[in-house]
């Protein structure tokens, strides 16, 4: 059988030191990636809360250290900020090797530009959410909170936790889902035909029409019950797997 060149996407994880079941599904899936993969995009949500690189936890050392050894396999490791994960900073980026990437990064994909975002900007219907995202991504409250104790920070993370889940509990599934008509803005804006996010949990290859031209919108899943992953080969062929 032909192996082909792929690069690999995965998003959601929400990586937590409470679900060792899915930390180790997570170094099982590195741990078999191989010259034929040509790169693994991150987008976003790798942790399921994030209170600063100075949270030195075994936890940690492990996870920088499984996406070190990716990268000494000559497989460069690309992340997004998620919602749950944005403080993640430079001295996690240099203890893992990973290269961070802006919120809205265009790569290229074996010929085709692609335009890769975490998904959560999408969700325009969501308007509390996004209200609590522009004061969390300030600078200075950003500052401020990471000069608070980490035992302070785990606590307010945990109340944040526990108020997002109570908002999605009561939350309908179309306020939280993207809205076309920002996905169709975004996509004008780049001048691009292909985007792939996570966020919404709901993974899905979508294909419409944009401005009269075929258009498609791959949507990674949660790491819940089982791994998920897009593998995108050279040959175009896009794949959503679940393992």
């Amino acid at each position: 059988m032909i192996s082909h060149r792929k690069t690999i996407f995965i998003s959601d994880l929400h990586l937590d030191e409470t679900r060792q079941d899915m930390t180790q599904r997570f170094f099982d899936c590195l741990k078999q990636l191989d010259s034929s993969v040509d790169a693994l995009y991150i987008l976003g949500d790798l942790f399921e809360a994030w209170i600063g690189d100075d949270n030195q936890t075994p936890f940690y050392h492990a996870v920088t250290h499984a996406l070190k050894a990716v990268i000494a396999k000559g497989i460069p490791v690309y992340i997004l900020h998620g919602n749950r994960d944005f403080l993640i900073g430079k001295r996690f980026l240099r203890d893992s090797g990973c290269v961070l990437l802006p919120d809205e990064s265009i790569v290229l994909l074996y010929h085709t530009p692609v335009l890769l975002m975490h998904g959560d900007t999408l969700c325009t219907h969501d308007l509390v959410y996004l209200r609590s995202r522009k004061k969390l991504r300030n600078r200075w409250i950003q500052t401020l909170f990471l000069l608070l104790p980490l035992s302070l920070r785990q606590y307010v993370a945990n109340k944040m936790r526990a108020a997002s889940t109570r908002h999605t509990q009561s939350s309908t599934m179309e306020m939280m889902d993207v809205t076309q008509t920002e996905v169709e803005n975004r996509m004008q804006t780049h001048h691009i035909k292909f985007l792939i996010h996570g966020h919404t949990h709901r993974p899905a290859i979508h294909s419409f029409s944009l401005q009269g031209d075929e258009a498609t919108r791959i949507v990674l899943g949660a790491w819940h019950t089982q791994g998920n992953m897009l593998l995108w080969e050279e040959t175009g062929e896009k794949k959503l797997v679940n393992f």
